[in-house]
């Protein structure tokens, strides 16, 4: 059983925008944006991805590093796009990582504040600024999470992602306080399906854990849903604010 889908507008400070004067070609469609700040190393990094191919960019010191996927996913040395598109595409994902480091990470902090007011069932969230500025009004569709019951058995669960294709994550038991980590299951995404597949890992006493393998692994299926295929309210704001700065069409435009 899902929560409803809420409609949720957020107005927020998103820069001058200069990537939205010079739009990818219309050609190829539209994009799925996402982007990401590092807090450690002060970096940004953006992820264009179209249907036909994908370009992934990251700020370096003195200037924005990137690199291309076929439509696949694949890794390729090259460009799936001719010159003729590829230049304008590079060019406008430039000046859209740059727009989007230049607000970090005041905007990341933004959209995590307007996602907790969501959370607590409000329908508006307003960005603080210091001086008169341009602001966005950004509407958005906010998917319902799964509900899922707490862990009911023993000890305590936590989950972290792990090496391997597809999104794997293990699920982490720790049967008392103080004691080791025991990785007891596994999750990934069925490329095929878009689904979470799980596994138990082996030599586990499940009696000890408190719950049966397969109660456990329907939990650790919800879980990954939830965290891991289902966008939360700051991965769709995140997206939906980078199609506003990269003036890409699909969400409603209103400058305040």
């Amino acid at each position: 059983m899902r929560l409803p889908t809420r409609r949720f507008q957020a107005v927020l400070n998103l820069g001058p925008k200069a990537a939205a004067q010079v739009p990818p070609p219309v050609s190829l469609g539209k994009p799925d944006l996402f982007g990401d700040w590092d807090d450690e190393t002060g970096q940004s990094s953006l992820a264009v991805e179209f249907a036909s191919g994908q370009l992934h960019l990251e700020t370096v010191d003195g200037g924005i590093d990137y690199h291309f996927h076929r439509g696949t996913g694949d890794d390729t040395d090259r460009s799936p796009w001719p010159k003729s598109v590829t230049e304008p595409v590079l060019t406008w994902a430039s000046l859209l990582l740059a727009d989007f480091h230049l607000r970090m990470p005041d905007l990341l902090e933004d959209l995590e504040e307007a996602a907790a007011w969501h959370d607590e069932g409000y329908e508006l969230y307003v960005c603080e600024v210091e001086e008169p500025t341009h602001l966005d009004l950004i509407t958005v569709d906010i998917e319902g999470e799964l509900l899922t019951l707490p862990w009911l058995g023993s000890g305590h669960v936590d989950h972290e992602h792990i090496d391997g294709d597809n999104h794997p994550i293990a699920l982490l038991w720790t049967a008392a306080e103080g004691a080791p980590d025991l990785a007891i299951a596994e999750a990934r995404l069925d490329p095929a399906t878009e689904l979470p597949v799980t596994s138990a890992r082996p030599g586990i006493d499940w009696d000890e854990v408190g719950m049966p393998a397969d109660e456990v692994l329907s939990w650790l299926e919800g879980i990954y849903l939830n965290h891991h295929v289902l966008p939360d309210a700051v991965g769709t704001l995140l997206s939906a604010a980078l199609e506003r700065m990269g003036g890409v069409a699909g969400v409603a435009h209103q400058t305040l």
